[in-house]
């Protein structure tokens, strides 16, 4: 199994999921460390290469959670939030390809 490691915030946010989402995001990101794709996600291109969102609904609203996790020995957390708006917004996916530009620039 993979570790997973949490860039600024995103384990944070994960924690401040409502009870059902947060629950549902330990699920997602147990499959995805045993290399088993999540029940609902998507690739996000726009972010990088191999980088996809997993997405969540429950009562309280839409949530993702965006990873990478082509590595080869682990699972990188890049970004969670809640979605409020049919489109992921342009800062939430600036805010993720940051993450993983600084981390990538990582010696």
């Amino acid at each position: 199994m993979k570790p997973v490691s949490f860039l600024g915030d995103s384990r944070d946010a994960i924690r401040g999921f409502p009870d059902g989402a947060r629950y549902r995001a330990g699920v997602e990101l147990r499959a995805v460390q045993n290399g088993l794709e999540p029940d609902d996600w998507k690739p996000m291109t726009t972010v990088g290469p191999g980088v996809r969102e997993i997405r969540m609904r429950d009562a309280s609203g839409a949530f993702r959670i965006v990873y990478l996790a082509t590595l080869p020995d682990l699972v990188l957390v890049l970004h969670a939030f809640q979605k409020k708006t049919q489109q992921t917004t342009k800062r939430d996916i600036e805010l993720a390809t940051r993450r993983l530009r600084n981390w990538e620039a990582q010696p």
